[in-house]
């Protein structure tokens, strides 16, 4: 077995803009005469995508909601993503996801097979605020594919999205041959790596968004940092004839 493919997700591994979501998801909610968000309702975002929370926050306050109103409050939610991030000098990416990505680049998927390893993303975010990130950080050259919360009608913890990726890169990559466990995921929340297990692909959890002690009983590496992130050994252990990777529970 080889490591074929590195799966990112966005919020939360890339970019650090939990703050920003929350405090639009307010606005939106109080612009339709609706409560803002409790705490645990906050808590219960992470790892989900914004559709799904959206949809769950407006049936908790009784409003009736449909895919054109939806949709009509996450464009609105988009919008305003644009005008907060033109508001920032430099994006707060995460420390280490440049050089990972470039890592990634760099590498081969075997000494037998020249093909690079791919690079893609799977996220909750829909697309525009994926694509205005990775634009404005110079990094949107380097996913082969992304897909997004608009993309898929589920969330993870569903493992769709991450299925979606694979059959994307076997549309664009028909000689890769790729199998999901054939795949490395990062995340950084519970809901995004059941969704990479679930999808049976191997997962690093990255303690961006929570403590090291709870990513580590359910990842089969965990870092503080991606910097941290040993590629050659993860990649050594792909290599390794007969092994089977499997992920802890939680």
């Amino acid at each position: 077995m080889s490591l074929k493919a590195v799966l990112f997700d966005f919020n939360g591994v890339i970019i650090n803009d939990e703050r920003i979501h929350l405090q639009l998801i307010d606005e939106i909610l109080i612009a339709e005469n609706l409560q803002p968000q409790k705490v645990s309702e906050r808590q219960a975002s992470l790892g989900r995508s914004d559709r799904t929370y959206l949809q769950e926050l407006l049936k908790s306050r009784g409003r009736v909601d449909n895919e054109e109103y939806l949709t009509k409050l996450l464009h609105r939610k988009a919008q305003a993503y644009v005008q907060e991030l033109d508001k920032i000098a430099k994006l707060p990416l995460y420390s280490g996801v440049e050089d990972l990505i470039y890592q990634v680049r760099s590498r081969k998927i075997a000494p037998e097979n020249p093909q690079s390893v791919k690079i893609g993303l799977v996220s909750g975010a829909i697309r525009p605020e994926i694509e205005l990130v990775l634009e404005r950080a110079k990094l949107a050259e380097y996913f082969s594919v992304i897909v997004a919360g608009d993309d898929i009608t589920t969330s993870k913890p569903e493992p769709d999205g991450y299925l979606l990726a694979v059959e994307r890169l076997n549309q664009a990559y028909p000689d890769l041959d790729l199998k999901p466990q054939e795949c490395l995921a990062i995340e950084d929340t519970p809901a995004g790596i059941a969704a990479a297990k679930q999808a049976q692909m191997q997962v690093v959890g990255v303690a961006n968004t929570y403590p090291f002690h709870m990513l580590q009983r359910c990842c089969n590496w965990t870092v503080d940092y991606l910097i941290e992130l040993e590629l050659d050994r993860v990649q050594e252990i792909y290599l390794q004839k007969n092994v089977k990777l499997t992920a802890p529970e939680c």
